[in-house]
Formats: C-alpha cells, sequence, structure tokens
C-alpha cells in the first residue's frame, strides 16, 4: 500500500514561532448548563515544525495559565485559585504533538496536553489556514512568511483535576465537564 501526498497550497517546510500578537487560545464552557463563558490566555509561546511531508509536522507550546482572562477579575482569581487552575503550584499547560493525520478537508493533531499535574492524550481537528510570504516592513520584529493555523477540540476538566462535580439544584453540574478549545495560530518563519 503507497502513502497518499499530502498538497497544501503555498506550503512551506520549516520552523515557525508563533506570533503572540496575532494568535490566540480560547476557551469555552458551560456555567450552570445553561450558558456558556469564554475565555482565553493572554501569555503563552510556542513552535511549529513544518516537515517536508506535513504529516510529519511538530508543535510544542507552553501556556501561562495565571494569565487566564474571562472579561470579569473576580471570576479570573477564582479560576486561578487552587478551587480550579492552582497557578502557583501548576503555573504552566504545556502540550507536545504527537502526530499529525489526514482527515477529510483538514488534518488532526494529536498530542500529549499537560494540565494541573495530569498528562493525557488530546486530539485537535486542524485547519491549515495558508502560508503566506514576508509582507512586513524590515523594522518589524516579526518580520518573516506567515503561516496560519485554526486547531479546536475539546477536554475534560475532571480528567485534569481541574475543579469538582458539584451540582445544582436539579442534578446538573455547576460547571459544566467539557472545555471546548479554539486555537488560532499564527507563526513567523526563523530565518537563523
Amino acid at each position: 500500500m503507497t502513502a497518499e501526498l499530502v498538497e497544501i497550497p503555498d506550503y512551506i517546510a520549516g520552523t515557525w514561532t508563533i506570533d503572540p500578537l496575532h494568535s490566540g487560545v480560547g476557551f469555552t464552557v458551560r456555567h450552570l448548563m445553561v450558558s456558556k463563558v469564554r475565555g482565553r490566555f493572554g501569555t503563552f509561546e510556542g513552535t511549529v515544525v513544518t516537515g517536508d511531508d506535513p504529516l510529519r509536522s511538530e508543535v510544542t507550546a507552553t501556556i501561562d495559565v495565571a494569565s487566564v482572562d474571562t472579561g470579569n477579575a473576580q471570576r479570573d482569581e477564582h479560576v486561578r485559585s487552587a478551587d480550579f487552575l492552582d497557578v502557583e503550584k501548576y503555573p504552566q499547560m504545556t502540550f507536545r504533538s504527537t502526530g499529525v493525520r489526514a482527515a477529510g478537508d483538514g488534518f488532526v493533531l494529536d498530542g500529549e496536553l499537560s494540565l494541573h499535574g495530569v498528562t493525557k492524550p488530546v486530539s485537535l481537528d486542524l485547519v491549515v489556514e495558508g502560508f503566506g510570504p514576508d509582507v512586513f516592513r524590515q523594522d518589524d520584529p516579526f518580520k518573516g512568511a506567515r503561516a496560519g493555523f485554526t486547531a479546536t477540540g475539546e477536554i475534560s476538566r475532571l480528567e485534569f483535576g481541574v475543579g469538582d462535580a458539584a451540582t445544582v439544584p436539579g442534578g446538573k453540574l455547576g460547571l459544566g465537564e467539557k472545555i471546548e478549545i479554539v486555537l488560532e495560530i499564527e507563526a513567523v518563519l526563523r530565518t537563523d
């Protein structure tokens, strides 16, 4: 059996640095099972290595969990506390890819997520948004070719030991178990 060649328009193999100014790490969780709360992490870094074969690409990322922002300072402090993320004890969340596979019109990025002292396998649906040339000013500290990716998925906060399974009257969870993840990543090709 021969492997299918994966073709991506304007594809560039290389090592890329995630540009935090043009990227976002967001999440959504249900509250009282009647609404959703959205949040983001403001401080993160990472590297994408696009292989000569796109299916041999790799991703590593580190997120400062204390940088959580849900739009409400009081709630953010509670999320940072030992009740949830416990940022004093577990200051970082990390992701390391273990593989990329084709799936329909896109890809799946498999990896290991370490959060709250627990490491679990996680699969993210991956869309390659595109590759572009260096179109920035010469004095731009982030000058270089650009690549864009969107990754989405879902994790169980309880499997990572984040929060508890407390219920409200009627037996529903006060905070949903599933966390929806949305990563909008723009990365800059390293030239060094």
